[in-house]
């Protein structure tokens, strides 16, 4: 089998101008062995001009012996090295690297265990009740660590200032509460007209009319204010914080902070916690007056005067009820953004990770939102609040 060489240079003119002859392989076939001889200087230019054919070469190559000659190569920088690791991945297979000189192999050996990661292993299926507890046990001890880093960094923010930017905050609290505003008023709103003329309708029956004003009062501030901001903020931000760590993890921009000494935890959570914290009892009070609105709507088309609307509601409600409204806004805010940022931090690899952390910031956030308010009505009944 004749040698094919790859002498590509107009690409090189720098290369022409020194002198220097550019970088070149051939595919040889020796007793049923393929070899690969490369020569000249192994840089980025010569590595991003080789990359498609060599790789071409060593898949061509698979089920057969594969050696790299690099006798004749005068110069290899870490992207050639990289070349190389990615052409003996292309193989499926270890290839034989031969030839290279002290500082060539020192090359090779430094970029060889970063520079082709092994592929990720699927997560195996729990299959039994041991395998499914001890599952269960890891997902709870991942999020109680995770809770004792953000705690963590809550202590040191003081001392990691110039890690915190301000204008990360307000650029989250813009995006989580400012944008979901309108959002917010026109859900609020059919919620009231739904809650409103679902309930008339029976009691109208029994004369007890007046007392949907109390019924959908106390239901929006105490329990469906909250949860239902918490559902828009999860959908809406939760998955966004999800999409934007993730994305900055796939990118390895991730890996570039740790290098530099940034916190990320300080730098990227903290910042949309707070926001998030901040905008939902804001959010809440909107949603129910919104809500107040609608089924204000609805009575008054029944025939109840809004005065007397407004008398049923002051009445019914007590300040405790409006502000530990607020106390589940703010809780189940945290709880959304923390759970939305953890999907980030821990984005796989591939196309769909992404993706796949923002699903699951959004039904995580649902779930902890629902499972935090029946804990906290549970609390709250046996406080008396």
């Amino acid at each position: 089998m004749p040698d094919t060489a790859n002498t590509a240079t107009p690409d090189l003119p720098a290369a022409a101008l020194s002198g220097v002859a550019p970088a070149r392989f051939a595919v040889a076939d020796t007793g049923g062995e393929t070899v690969l001889r490369l020569s000249g200087p192994l840089d980025l230019a010569a590595a991003a001009r080789l990359w498609a054919d060599l790789l071409r070469a060593a898949r061509q190559a698979q089920g057969r012996p594969l050696a790299i000659d690099l006798t004749d190569v005068t110069v290899c920088d870490t992207a050639g090295a990289t070349l190389l690791l990615h052409a003996e991945r292309a193989h499926g297979g270890p290839a034989e690297i031969r030839g290279a000189d002290a500082r060539v192999a020192a090359v090779i050996a430094l970029v060889r265990p970063v520079a082709v990661p092994p592929p990720p292993q699927p997560r195996p299926v729990p299959q039994s009740w041991r395998e499914v507890i001890v599952s269960g046990l890891t997902i709870c001890t991942g999020g109680l660590a995770y809770l004792g880093e953000v705690a963590v960094a809550t202590v040191r923010l003081p001392a990691r200032l110039r890690m915190f930017r301000a204008r990360d905050l307000l650029r989250a609290a813009d995006e989580a509460g400012v944008q979901a505003i309108p959002l917010v008023l026109l859900l609020g709103v059919l919620i009231g007209l739904i809650l409103a003329f679902q309930s008339l309708v029976p009691m109208r029956r029994f004369g007890a009319d007046i007392y949907v004003a109390n019924l959908v009062a106390l239901g929006l501030l105490r329990e469906l204010g909250p949860l239902l901001t918490a559902v828009v903020l999860a959908g809406r931000s939760g998955s966004a914080f999800a999409a934007e760590i993730g994305t900055m993890k796939v990118n390895e921009e991730l890996d570039a902070l740790a290098t530099m000494g940034v916190d990320a935890m300080t730098m990227l959570v903290l910042p949309r916690l707070i926001a998030a914290m901040l905008v939902m009892p804001v959010l809440t009070v909107i949603m129910e007056f919104a809500g107040l609105l609608g089924m204000t709507l609805v009575l008054t088309a029944g025939g109840i005067p809004p005065i007397t609307i407004a008398n049923q509601v002051a009445h019914a409600v007590s300040p405790g009820d409006f502000y530990g409204g607020l106390c589940k806004a703010a809780l189940f805010g945290a709880a959304v953004a923390a759970i939305g940022c953890r999907a980030g931090l821990a984005t796989g690899v591939g196309p769909r990770a992404v993706g796949l952390s923002a699903t699951s910031a959004v039904v995580g956030g649902i779930v902890a939102a629902i499972a935090l308010d029946g804990v906290l009505a549970v609390l709250f009944y046996r406080l008396g609040l």
